[in-house]
């Protein structure tokens, strides 16, 4: 299917030359047939060999309807203009082409109405010289009487043609669904139909209504021109009964979305088509698909500002829409979205950062650009922004941009340095303090950032971020006293200091959890040290006994106390080099005869 928005003056043969092409009535109400004036939008359709089925949206021409007009031809790729030729050009037909140019509408087609009451040909050239200057360019135009059927054929002809340069829509797109009409059937509930502009919607699907984030509905039925449909891809009209939470209260500019694939906004950086920023007046209304917003706009550059809506919108990058200036009937700008998620401007001079950061921006979806600006994002905003991720995640659902992440990485390896130097006996920087000295959004990136080595290596272990060779440095008084424990233990290897013996040594818990990271002792339990490598000779005694053993036997092999073999015991058994059997028998896991050497070399 293809849809064409109908645009042309109030009351000068449009209705009645869709009337012609589709034999369809297009005015809705009692009242626009009596005043030959379209007030609202109306739908109607027909076949044509080479084209298919054609659905036509018929906007109003009234300067006091142009909000009417808008919601309709938001999201309809192409258009068929009339031009009455005994009025001619009229603002009404000025206003219309400023809208389908500020919303970069670029496939048309000019219908010369009323042809058997003037000659054409003068009100085609004028018509087609202003056309050419905007986003249609040049295209086909033809003369047409309604009355009399004259180009009636040809008109149709133009259309075939017309549709055959339109572009493959993408039927696997994430559903957005403006709403330019919505009701209730009786027994069915509420219907809202619009334009499907891309993706493809099915009975049974749930939607989320961009309104509400929280209020989801489901598609109990669906219809496109007229005809009960179990599926609807793009380009087409739809009609779609709804069932849920907030149906009833949809209306014309809410939009249906896919969950989970969209993001609403209600601040966005746009680049501007038409007056320049420092001439738009502050306060304008944002059109986009069928919704009309009031915005306040803030210049940025000559031609980007920042818009602040008063409420939310699903947007996303790349999208075009049209500010309008409803008092004084203009269309002052039309504008392609460059950032959905943009930055806060608190400091002075950021407006003017933010300018320069905008002026390359080219309004088409650059996932490496967007991920440039944010530095980390995740994969999920990135693509319902509408901006496919250009990296794999760096951790979770997160993408880096490469220079920013080999920028964070040596912010870390500075941070662990520095905090090495103020505490040399505690080297370890804690991963919540790096995240938070990196400005880090989850705990997860700090390890990631260690893993993404080679240079600085760097270690995560315990909860904390080493360098490579970050060893406590222990003062000369505790270097002192672990000289004394480690002489103890030479001589008697598994008899570990009491705890007064360490109080009198001045080894505080703080000082022995240094000695610790330092790898001048080994922790076997709460306040119980031992060089390192005793637990590995332990092992090795232990296999030489015969298999398995008891606690005491293990106590007599290794002379020591029953305060020292039960946590080492347990120690082994932790690290694999012994295995529990019952609650008093071991068996030692080390091969047999393994030859005992003197801990710590």
């Amino acid at each position: 299917m293809h849809v064409i928005a109908t645009a042309g003056h109030v009351d000068h043969g449009k209705s009645t030359l869709v009337r012609a092409l589709t034999g369809m009535e297009p005015d809705r109400w009692e009242e626009e047939r009596r005043r030959g004036l379209t007030l609202d939008l109306g739908f109607v359709w027909t076949s044509l060999p080479g084209a298919g089925r054609i659905a036509f949206v018929d906007v109003p021409g009234h300067e006091r309807l142009v909000g009417n007009m808008l919601a309709g031809v938001g999201p309809v790729p192409a258009v068929l203009i009339a031009v009455a030729a005994d009025q001619g050009w009229q603002p009404q037909s000025e206003e219309h082409l400023a809208v389908l140019n500020a919303l970069r509408v670029r496939h048309g087609v000019l219908a010369v109405t009323r042809a058997d009451l003037a000659d054409p040909g003068p009100v085609r050239d004028d018509a087609l010289a202003r056309i050419a200057e905007t986003s249609l360019g040049k295209i086909e135009a033809v003369p047409v009487s309604a009355v009399t059927g004259a180009g009636v054929e040809e008109l149709r002809a133009a259309l075939v043609r017309l549709t055959a340069a339109l572009p493959e829509p993408d039927r696997a797109a994430d559903v957005r669904l403006w709403a330019d009409r919505s009701f209730t059937v009786r027994g069915r509930g509420t219907v809202v139909t619009g334009t499907l502009a891309a993706g493809t919607l099915r009975t049974g699907d749930r939607l989320l209504l961009a309104r509400d984030d929280r209020a989801v509905v489901r598609v109990r039925g669906l219809q496109s021109l007229k005809e009960e449909r179990e599926e609807v891809g793009a380009v087409a009209r739809v009609a779609v009964n709804v069932h849920g939470a907030g149906a009833e209260a949809l209306r014309r500019g809410d939009a249906l979305l896919a969950p989970g694939r969209w993001i609403t906004t209600g601040l966005l950086d746009v680049r501007l088509h038409g007056d320049p920023a420092d001439d738009l007046p502050r306060h304008l209304v944002l059109h986009a698909g069928s919704a009309a917003v009031p915005a306040t706009v803030r210049p940025l550059g000559a031609d980007t500002a920042r818009l602040t809506l008063a409420r939310p919108l699903p947007l996303r990058v790349g999208d075009v829409a049209l500010l309008r200036d409803p008092g004084r009937h203009r269309i002052p700008a039309g504008i392609t979205v460059l950032d959905v998620r943009p930055p806060r401007l608190e400091r002075r001079g950021a407006g003017r950062a933010r300018a320069r950061e905008l002026e390359t921006a080219a309004g088409v979806p650059d996932g490496a650009d967007q991920v440039r600006c944010r530095g980390l994002v995740r994969r999920a905003e990135l693509r319902a922004m509408g901006v496919r991720p250009p990296y794999e995640p760096v951790a979770g659902d997160w993408i880096a941009d490469p220079g920013h992440w080999a920028g964070l990485r040596r912010a870390l390896a500075r941070a662990v340095e520095e905090h090495a130097a103020r505490h040399p006996m505690d080297p370890g920087l804690p991963a919540e303090a790096a995240r938070r000295a990196l400005g880090l959004p989850e705990r997860a990136l700090v390890r990631a950032l260690v893993a993404a080595g080679p240079r600085p290596p760097l270690e995560h272990r315990d909860g904390r971020v080493y360098g490579s060779t970050a060893r406590p440095r222990l003062p000369p008084r505790v270097r002192e006293a672990v000289d004394a424990v480690r002489a103890e233990l030479r001589a008697a290897p598994f008899r570990a200091p009491e705890a007064h013996r360490l109080a009198e040594l001045g080894l505080t818990p703080n000082a022995v959890a240094a000695a610790v990271a330092a790898g001048e002792l080994l922790r076997i339990g709460d306040g119980i040290v031992l060089l390192p490598g005793a637990d590995d000779r332990a092992a090795a005694l232990l296999a030489r006994l015969e298999q398995p053993f008891t606690t005491s036997e293990a106590r007599r092999a290794l002379d020591t106390t029953r305060r020292v073999v039960i946590p080492l015991l347990e120690h082994l058994d932790a690290s694999g080099l012994t295995a529990r059997l019952d609650n008093t028998r071991r068996r030692c896991e080390s091969p047999a005869g393994q030859t005992a050497g003197a801990p710590d070399g």
